[in-house]
């Protein structure tokens, strides 16, 4: 039955008021618990503190927490989704998610219920510090803490920490603190700077005190030691003057290769610091923390572990320790592994830097090592040839002599080469081609750039000689040829492993090589061996006899004024290299050498592997 027209009129009114209203409720004007608290949180987005607290029935306490909301967890931004919404008659509970964008790309988030209720003005939040999240109380504040890693340790090949996580002082100089103080930052910073002469003798005052000034931020200054710091905290007690802890890697055993470890420092120290964690603490008015909301630990980095072993280079320190007349160097290798055991040199010579790595010297007859393996390679001689080893010999203009002129006669090549005969040496030089020695140099390691991480090296040089005169001079280690002690042992590490090992220094770290590489036949060193071991027995390196199968070549480099003293050599799996600068006769540095194996447990390395 069809309804009257009247009664359908009114029906179809009706139901569009009621679309009506329902649409309106949707619409932004509509107050609805839903609407109050979506006006309330969109001002805590905008960072409006005062206009979120307007949305609410108490102003005063909720403007003071949104404010220490945001400035406790230093966020860099926040999201916000309403989810349901349950209404009871005049009040409401809405839940919100929260999504802060915390510090270093950080995100925390969560969800709380955000209160309403219905007055005679409409609906709005009804304020408690819920609101902000479930378990924030009256006058307490979050804050967002970043939780530093410790650093990792830096531990030798024996397994003892070197280096580990510790503070020094940081000072520097802030021109605004001093100024709010009173103070002229040029005055504060010249006092500063005078405090600090002879720990840093390069600080500028005047420069200091212009960046300081323009940039408006603190300038840092120096880091001291807390013994250091405590000396002069009276002198340092400046308007601007700050000084604050900062984490350092610092070594555990002053002794332990000083020079050394301040260079690895440098190199490994952001090698070490981990990744740092972060966490969300509930604070109470008094500043201490009344509940962790959230918590992520910091990840350690791993521990760097270096090749150098204690036991070897506690030797070596202890040898090259024994006098401070002249600056002393050693450094000893793996030859099977290329591990580079110690570098060790005394305080003198760590005035000069690390010489025992970056150091060049002439290796006087130590580089016989690399004229008898080319005169092998090229059949020019072999340990049983008999050869001339007359007081001198002349060689185009030059007049080459033995040390003090002494002459031998013909005698077999292992006999020159244990008593350092140069005019037989030089003889030899002077037959090979322009380019043996500088080839048989590269193929036993010396002269190849190494970037070995966490080791500034240099290893020497042996320039190609045509003029024969020059080539016989370098064939006893007096002419143009350059090693450091660094570069010296790869020479008889190559003889004994039967090719040059790649020198490493942290593990899990490769070194790369590049330069010339020959490859040489490893039995030519099977030769040169026997005259190394009667250097040892027989020849100028006897001091060291009868400290186990030792296989080494002495060697004294002249120069203006003077003589530098070497010994390199092999024992087992230890290839060592000695330099004594300045040290005159070579019997000085296999006296070192010798200090160092009496250092080291018995047998220590000939078993193979240390």
């Amino acid at each position: 039955m069809t309804p009257p027209r009247s009664l359908a009129r009114a029906v179809a009114v009706a139901t569009a008021a009621v679309v009506a209203a329902t649409l309106s409720g949707c619409g932004p004007s509509e107050d609805s618990p839903r609407s109050a608290v979506d006006r309330f949180l969109a001002s805590i987005v905008a960072r409006d503190a005062n206009g979120a607290a307007r949305q609410t029935n108490n102003p005063t306490a909720a403007s003071k927490a949104i404010a220490d909301l945001w400035s406790g967890l230093t966020a860099d931004g926040l999201d916000v989704s309403t989810g349901k919404v349950r209404l009871s008659v005049d009040s409401a509970l809405a839940d919100v998610t929260y999504t802060w964008k915390l510090p270093g790309k950080r995100e925390w988030r969560y969800t709380a219920q955000v209160a309403a209720s219905r007055g005679d003005n409409g609906w709005s939040v009804r304020w408690m510090p819920a609101d902000l999240h479930p378990e924030l109380g009256a006058d307490q504040r979050l804050v967002f803490r970043v939780l530093e890693a410790p650093r990792a340790e830096v531990n030798e090949a024996d397994g003892s920490r070197v280096m580990a996580n510790g503070t020094v002082v940081g000072i520097s100089f802030d021109a605004k603190a001093a100024q709010r103080a009173g103070a002229e930052p040029a005055e504060s910073v010249t006092a500063a700077v005078n405090a600090l002469h002879r720990f840093d003798p390069k600080l500028d005052a005047q420069q200091i005190a212009e960046t300081a000034t323009a940039t408006g931020t603190p300038y840092s200054l120096i880091r001291l030691s807390h013994s250091d710091f405590d000396q002069l905290r009276d002198r340092l007690a400046i308007p601007g003057i700050v000084a604050t802890d900062q984490a350092e890697l610092l070594p555990t055993d002053p002794g332990f290769a000083p020079a050394l470890l301040t260079q690895v420092r440098k190199v490994v120290g952001d090698q070490t610091v981990g990744a740092p964690g972060w966490r969300v603490d509930v604070v109470n008015p008094n500043g201490l923390t009344a509940g962790v909301l959230t918590d992520h630990s910091p990840t350690p980095a791993p521990a760097v572990t270096l090749t150098l072993s204690r036991t070897v280079q506690s030797a070596a320190q202890r040898a090259v320790n024994a006098t401070d007349r002249f600056k002393i160097a050693m450094v000893v290798i793996q030859p099977s592994t290329g591990n580079i055991l110690a570098i060790a040199q005394n305080k003198r010579a760590d005035a000069d830097g690390l010489i025992a790595t970056n150091g060049l010297y002439p290796p006087g007859s130590t580089f016989k090592m690399v004229t008898a393996s080319a005169a092998v390679r090229a059949n020019l001689a072999h340990p049983s040839s008999i050869v001339p080893c007359p007081g001198e010999i002349q060689i185009g203009p030059r007049i080459i002599p033995n040390y003090d002129k002494f002459a031998l006669g013909d005698i077999p090549l292992l006999g020159a080469f244990a008593q350092s005969c140069n005019t037989t040496f030089a003889h030899l030089a002077s037959q090979l081609g322009p380019s043996d020695l500088a080839n048989q140099a590269a193929a036993m390691g010396l002269g190849a750039t190494y970037d070995i991480p966490g080791l500034a090296n240099v290893s020497g040089s042996v320039p190609i000689a045509p003029d024969i005169v020059a080539r016989s001079e370098d064939g006893f280690g007096q002419g143009r040829v350059l090693v450091s002690p660094f570069g010296l042992v790869m020479i008889p590490a190559t003889i004994a492993n039967g090719s040059p090992p790649i020198p490493t220094f942290i593990r899990g770290r490769e070194t790369t090589v590049s330069g010339p590489r020959p490859k040489v036949d490893a039995r030519i060193y099977d030769e040169v061996k026997p005259m190394m071991r009667a250097v040892v027995t027989e020849g100028t390196g006897t001091v060291v006899n009868g400290l186990g199968p030792i296989f080494a070549k002495t060697g004294e480099a002249e120069f203006a004024g003077g003589s530098h003293a070497w010994f390199a050599g092999y024992r087992g799996d230890l290839a060592f290299a000695t330099l004594i600068v300045g040290g005159g006769d070579s019997t000085h540095a296999v006296g070192v050498t010798r200090d160092f194996f009496n250092s080291l447990p018995p047998g220590y390395g000939l078993g193979g592997r240390p």
